[in-house]
This record gives structure tokens, C-alpha cells and sequence, in this order.
């Protein structure tokens, strides 16, 4: 007894100074991750003297929203001055055009592929697998060609198409992988009653997969909100996103250097990606969790 009591002890210690190790790096790695975040915000809710006077660690002395009004409704860019509003609705719709149709499709296509299968089914998608690892780089001259052709360069839609395009393995993979543990006894069962492909797609599949629905739109809606060189590539002027509008204050600025106003422009681009992952972020490991066992 008395071995046993030493030996759960010996394990009790063992485990508390684990516990320690891992709080503390993990509390450096939120510090250090934080601090950047930290320097943005108390930035721009300083006047710019202060800005230029002060430690970019202490809490502003005058508190102001003027570098935000500022950089949402009068900063220039380039030659124009109505600010990242513009810019920002633009981002708006192209996310939640893009989001959505690469969801639906890409739910579409893991259905087909694991409850409609196919002779070939397996390698195409191998094929849709593969591109995944294609660079971004590699396709921006024949995706500018091709958009040229058809009429969507230098457009929303055209961007949306992009995203889409590129999107669909992701969300293709995701969904084939969670369709594939879903029980095919409900879906031959729909069948014999009656119910057709877009029926049981609706009715049964669908409304069954929340989790992986989650898991895509949160990565979508970052991957898209955050990119700059597609945005760079087939959008100019006023059809461009927020990213590219960021980038422009930033070079673009001459004279003094408005660090408030770019800082809170920053935080504009970064709120929405922040928010979906304040909001969405604890679904996020379930739902990739949820299709990874089948039975």
C-alpha cells in the first residue's frame, strides 16, 4: 500500500509540474501573439502626436476615435479619399458569394462522391485532391486570361469566381470526408420510398451536416477575407477588397506617416476574421473531428 501510495504520488507530482510547462507556454505564446494585436489598438485611439511622442505600450493619455472615423470614411487611397467602407463592403459580398456557393458545391460534390458513387469516383477525386497543393502563383496568368475572355476581369464577380474555383477542393474534401462515415442505410431508405437526388440531399444530408458546414465556412471566410493577391491580381480601383485597400494606405501615404489611421484601418480588416473565430472557433476542431471515425 504504501508503494502504490508513493508511486501515485511520485505520478500526482509529475503531472502538476506538466501542467505547469504547458500553461507557461502556453501563456508566452498567447503574449506574444497578443501584444501585436495589443500595439494596433492602443494605437489607433491615440492622437497622432501622442502616437509619435508615446510609448507604443501605454494607454493613451486622450482617448479618440478620430483615426478610425477617419480611415472608414475620409482616407485616401490613392486618389481616392472615401475611405475603406467602400472597400470593405466589397470584401462583404465577395466572401459571402464565395462562401456560400464553394459550400453548397463542394457539399454537392463529397455527396455524389461517397453516396452516388461511380466508376472513376476515386480518382477524380484524387484529381480534386490534388488541387489543394497548387500554389496560388501558378494559376494567376491563366485564370487572368480566362477571366479576360469571359468577361469578369477586374470585377467582384470575376474575384468570386476565383475564390470559388479555388475553394472547391477544400470544401470537396471536407465534406467527402464527413459524407463518408454518414450510414448509408438512411439514404437507401430514402431511395426505396421515393425520394430522388436533390431530395435526399436536402432533407437528409444537409440538415444532418452543421458541424462540417461550420468547419468550411469558417475556413472559406478566412482564406478569402484575408487574401491579397487574387484581390491585387483581378480587381483594381473601386472593385477592389479591403486587403488591397489596406495595402494602398499604406504605401501610398506621404508626408507624415499616419500610424493611428493605418492602424485602425488594420483593425477594420481584421475584425471580421476575428469575430468568426470569437464566435465560430470552439466548432471548429468538433467539426473536423466529426467525420474522422465512420460507424
Amino acid at each position: 500500500m504504501a508503494k502504490t501510495f508513493d508511486s501515485q504520488m511520485v505520478v500526482g507530482k509529475h503531472d502538476y509540474i506538466s501542467r505547469i510547462f504547458i500553461y507557461t507556454l502556453l501563456l508566452i505564446t498567447a503574449v506574444v501573439y497578443l501584444v501585436p494585436l495589443l500595439v494596433m489598438m492602443l494605437t489607433s485611439f491615440k492622437p497622432l502626436p501622442e502616437v509619435y511622442a508615446g510609448n507604443i505600450l501605454a494607454l493613451p493619455h486622450q482617448w479618440t476615435t478620430e483615426a478610425w472615423q477617419k480611415a472608414w470614411g475620409s482616407a485616401c487611397v490613392g486618389l481616392d479619399c472615401s475611405g475603406v467602407k467602400g472597400f470593405f463592403w466589397n470584401s462583404f459580398r465577395m466572401v459571402f458569394s464565395a462562401v456560400a456557393l464553394s459550400t453548397l458545391i463542394g457539399a454537392l460534390n463529397g455527396y455524389v462522391l461517397t453516396k452516388w458513387r461511380f466508376k472513376g469516383a476515386n480518382t477524380l477525386f484524387g484529381l480534386v485532391l490534388f488541387g489543394c497543393f497548387i500554389p496560388f502563383q501558378i494559376v494567376l496568368i491563366p485564370m487572368a486570361s480566362f477571366l479576360g475572355k469571359v468577361g469578369l476581369a477586374q470585377s467582384i464577380p470575376g474575384l468570386v469566381f476565383v475564390h470559388v474555383v479555388y475553394g472547391l477542393c477544400f470544401t470537396t474534401l471536407y465534406f467527402r470526408n464527413y459524407y463518408i462515415a454518414f450510414p448509408d442505410e438512411l439514404v437507401k431508405a430514402a431511395m426505396i420510398d421515393g425520394a430522388r437526388f436533390f431530395r435526399i440531399f436536402f432533407r437528409i444530408l444537409l440538415p444532418n451536416s452543421i458541424p462540417i458546414i461550420t468547419v468550411t465556412v469558417i475556413w472559406q471566410f478566412t482564406n478569402i477575407w484575408n487574401d491579397f493577391l487574387f484581390g491585387a491580381s483581378f480587381t483594381t480601383g473601386s472593385s477592389a477588397p479591403i486587403t488591397v485597400a489596406l495595402n494602398n494606405i499604406v504605401n501610398t501615404s506621404t508626408g507624415v506617416k499616419e500610424y493611428n489611421v493605418q492602424m485602425a484601418t488594420a483593425m477594420i480588416a481584421a475584425l471580421p476574421t476575428l469575430l468568426v473565430y470569437v464566435v465560430g472557433g470552439r466548432f471548429f476542431v468538433r467539426g473536423l473531428m466529426a467525420g474522422s471515425v465512420k460507424g
